[in-house]
């Protein structure tokens, strides 16, 4: 068999990686090869390289380096924000207003268009930042043996720059090395290893050379293979020797990093802020495109077309436009977020994932770490027939404490320290230890020598069917009496240990012998002709905030899909403890996931909640899956396995400890391993997109009603209803206003369901509110020409255009404070439960309520309004327009009574 080395930078690889990049043909080969085979295909060997066949390796393969991303410069980020179709439009009527010589238009459409442009740069510089904070989890020096030359038998370890390993290199490791490579086992010596930086997983994992791997088993991940280590690991105790399978882009780690949605295949589609503001945005950007032809349309048939109709129609065009869009937004999600931050220690790494986490429905998650703890707990303890007895229990800890004590063990096994926290005071330390064997990743089993005032006790715990082929008889009863273990009892055994895994729980043989004499010295053959005292049941210890997070989390609708490597029966009894029930069909294992095609996964995701024996592609599939069948998903990993999962979802969601890699592709990051700040973040999500929704109800409601009433004036009227810069200062004063309503406090009911901004919903609220709102404005109209019949005249339509503007103003002071509820909409595009009430005005808004208001009544009464061509109108309009005010206000309040 043939190990090929990795490809040249630049090669195409093949084979998917589990961490969502191409596998160089290498990393497979030299997983399931034989040793001699992955030496051979390398053409290395036990001595190492010389230094010429590295030297010609690191002009073929490239330094062992990171792949970089190049970043766009921020001019090329500032141009690329016109590409949102808001933004674009702005410009396009900033452009046609300076053609029609509408200069102070075209100079604010063009400050908007430079604000939206700069903060959408600031916000993908943040989140496009470069990889190279990586490089603190790669080694700086590696340990390699090299030769001088081919006929040199002689060998020379020597330190060597991380970047100029090579395939084929042999390298040593030792405690507390950076694994420098993708390396495999060639010899090692109570080897474990620490792959925080790949997994998320903070155990260290036990690793030892295998000459002929076994076939890969279900479930089982590159990262669990025992006789493969990868870079961006690190060393937690023992030694061992390597040879180098991969390097540079070729690792698994560089894979990952460097398939961040920039190849083929692995670009992330829209984000749901992205969807909802590009729908609204062409729907107005539709609505703003047939106005000003409507308006010149409607002047050249009437033939009352005049030097500023141009003018007007653009004016019109932009008063339909909800210029504070974007500085709403992000003024609104950059409150929450640094609310977030500051009560939750949620970090949004980028605002729109503030949004997105309102709109999320589902939320999928690995089990450990987040529904439960890092460490197990004991459930029970029994004897071998299966009745609850403390003996087994009392035993492994004296196996545990021992050990601990005389193994030098460099760090304290989960296990153990499990097994230790739930022995009966004393237990253990009655007993003076001897000698003890740590666990084996090839024995898999402990031994601990102790002694007692009769003599010398062996106590043995480790994996049941490890423990079981050294066990002559078992314990029958309290009174120590023993039977021997035969065929039909070991059957009774095995049936045992089945029904405690399929229950969830991490069975524990546990065995004793009684030696005459002291073994000299302690060995694995003296674990033998034992004595079964029992087995000990560990599960995964629960979050101790989980069950009441996801409580939380159902309330507010958001359903939890767990997608874990674990046991099915551990994965149950988790979810069982939790009350969380896996669906009709129980819980579906990776296999039958293999054999179902895109549209069936994505109607089992539909109504499964629990997967188990899940491989990182597993878990991507089930996310797309879900966002397949229209469901708006979170992923929350924390692992370099996590990455697929993450990129296929809506949002990624990690934790501060979580991999580099994994920080770098999530929007969002905990504090915490705690699903209680998730929910309080989903929470201020919901209410922040509540806040837009208010705003473009607001904002819609009065323009379209405004741009209704223009186009009805151009027909009724000899001259422009409002001059241009009339118009201009109008949308100024509302837009300065509507800034308030970033800082709205909207109702609880607000966070109880998903909130997405659906364009759908627009056109709904036009025909509602745009109506009401147009109704009020002609009703002024037949109060200004009733009360002035000379408005044909210059003097009489200086104060038809001041009548109007003051109108104009209350009204949409009015909207402000009567269009704010959230719940009670039939709009589909609303955010928050039905039945919500007015809440309370903030300060803010009244305040700027009242100033609109007082800015509409008073302008047309001082110089300023003379200047902009405004007199005061008579002063019987007052009272007719405070009836029509009242008419208005009551109209409002039929439809959002109608409405809930």
């Amino acid at each position: 068999m043939k190990i090929s080395e990795p490809p040249a930078p630049g090669a195409t690889a093949t084979g998917q990686d589990p961490a969502g990049g191409q596998v160089p043909p290498d990393a497979s080969g030299a997983a399931d090869a034989t040793t001699l085979e992955v030496l051979r295909g390398l053409d290395s060997g036990p001595r190492g390289l010389t230094e010429a066949e590295a030297e010609e390796r690191l002009g073929r393969h490239g330094e062992n380096t990171l792949p970089t991303a190049r970043t766009a410069p921020w001019p090329r980020r500032f141009l690329g924000g016109v590409r949102d179709p808001f933004t674009g439009v702005l410009l396009c009527l900033a452009v046609i207003s300076a053609a029609v010589s509408s200069w102070g238009t075209a100079c604010v459409l063009t400050v908007l268009v430079t604000i939206s442009c700069a903060l959408r740069t600031r916000a993908d510089q943040r989140a496009a930042r470069s990889p190279a904070a990586l490089h603190g989890a790669i080694a700086a020096t590696a340990t390699v043996r090299r030769r001088a030359g081919p006929t040199y038998t002689e060998t020379c370890e020597r330190e060597v720059p991380t970047c100029d390993v090579v395939p084929g290199d042999i390298v040593r490791l030792a405690p507390g090395d950076l694994v420098p490579a993708d390396v495999r086992l060639l010899r090692a010596s109570g080897l474990s290893v620490h792959q925080a930086a790949l997994t998320g997983e903070s155990v260290p994992v036990a690793k030892h050379p295998v000459d002929t791997p076994a076939p890969r088993a279900d479930g089982e991940g590159a990262f669990d293979r025992p006789h493969l280590c990868f870079q961006g690991s690190s060393v937690a105790a023992g030694s061992a020797t390597a040879v180098v399978t991969a390097t540079g882009a070729g690792t698994r780690f560089a894979a990952a990093h460097g398939g961040t949605g920039r190849r083929r295949g692995t670009v992330r589609g829209e984000r749901p802020f992205d969807r909802s503001v590009k729908g609204v945005s062409w729907l107005l950007v539709r609505l703003m495109a047939l106005t000003p032809p409507l308006v010149l349309a409607a002047g050249a048939v009437l033939h009352r077309s005049s030097p500023e109709s141009p003018a007007f129609a653009v004016a019109v065009a932009v008063g339909l436009t909800p210029e504070m869009l974007p500085v709403v937004v992000n003024t609104v999600l950059a409150r929450g977020a640094g609310r977030l931050g500051g009560r939750y220690g949620v970090i949004v790494k980028r605002l729109p994932a503030l949004h997105d986490l309102g709109a999320v429905d589902v939320l999928c998650t690995d089990k450990t770490g987040t529904l439960t703890q890092d460490a197990p707990a004991l459930d029970r303890s029994l004897a071998p027939d299966g009745r609850d007895d403390p003996a087994a229990l009392a035993w492994a800890a004296v196996n545990s404490l021992v050990t601990l004590q005389l193994a030098e063990v460099p760090l304290p096994d989960a296990l153990d320290e499990a097994i230790l926290a739930a022995a009966p005071p004393g237990a253990a330390e009655r007993y003076e230890g001897v000698a003890a064997l740590p666990l084996d990743p090839v024995r898999r089993r402990s031994a601990a020598l102790v002694r007692d005032g009769r003599g010398y006790v062996l106590a043995v715990k480790g994996a049941p069917e490890d423990v079981l082929d050294r066990c002559t008889r078992l314990c029958t009863g309290e009174s120590g009496a023993t039977a021997a273990l035969d065929p039909a009892a070991r059957a009774r055994l095995d049936a045992l240990v089945a029904g405690a895994a399929d229950d969830g729980l991490r069975v524990i043989a546990v065995a004793r012998a009684d030696l005459p004499l002291r073994p000299r010295p302690l060995t694995a053959a003296d674990e033998r002709g034992l004595t079964l005292v029992g087995f000990v049941g560990l599960r995964d210890a629960l979050a101790p905030t989980a069950a009441d997070a996801l409580a939380s989390l159902a309330r507010r609708g958001v359903s939890l899909t767990v997608l874990t490597g674990d046991h099915p029966g551990t994965a149950a009894r988790a979810c069982r403890d939790l009350g969380l029930a896996p669906g009709p069909g129980g819980v579906v294992t990776a296999d039958r996931v293999d054999d179902l095609d895109d549209a069936e996964l994505a109607a089992l995701a539909a109504r499964t909640a629990v997967f188990a024996r899940c491989t990182p592609e597993h878990k991507a599939r089930v996310v797309r899956a879900l966002r397949t069948a229209g469901r708006t998903t979170g992923y929350l990993g924390d692992g370099v396995n996590d990455l697929p999962a993450l990129r296929a979802a809506d949002l990624g969601i990690c934790t501060k400890d979580a991999a580099q890699v994994a920080r770098e592709a999530a929007g969002v990051v905990l504090a915490t391993k705690d699903l209680t700040a998730l929910s309080h973040a989903v929470a201020h999500g919901r209410r922040a997109s509540a806040n837009i929704v208010t705003y473009l109800r607001i904002t819609l409601s009065s323009n379209v009603g405004n741009v209704i009433a223009m186009l009805g004036a151009g027909l009724l009227m000899p001259f422009l209803p409002m001059l241009p810069a009339q118009v201009l200062l109008q949308n100024l004063c509302f837009d300065g206003a509507q800034l308030t309503l970033a800082l709205d406090r909207p109702p609880a009911s607000a966070a109880d369901r998903p909130a997405i901004l659906h364009p759908r919903g627009l056109p709904r609220m036009i025909a509602e509110y745009g109506v009401i709102n147009a109704c009020a404005d002609l009703g002024t109209f037949a109060v200004l020409a009733l009360v002035m019949p000379a408005s044909r005249h210059i003097g009489g339509q200086a104060a038809f255009h001041a009548g109007w503007f003051t109108e104009n103003l209350l009204t949409q002071a009015l909207v402000m404070l009567m269009m704010r509820p959230y719940g009670g909409d039939r709009d589909p595009g609303r955010a928050g439960g039905a039945g919500a009430r007015l809440a309370r005005v903030p300060a803010p808004i009244r305040v700027a309520a009242v100033s609109l208001a007082a800015v509409g009544v008073g302008l047309p009464l001082l110089p300023a309004g003379a200047a902009l061509g405004m007199t005061a109108p008579p002063p019987a309009f007052y009272p007719l327009l405070l009836a029509v005010l009242a008419l208005y206000a009551g109209a409002l309040a039929l439809v959002r009574r109608g409405a809930r």
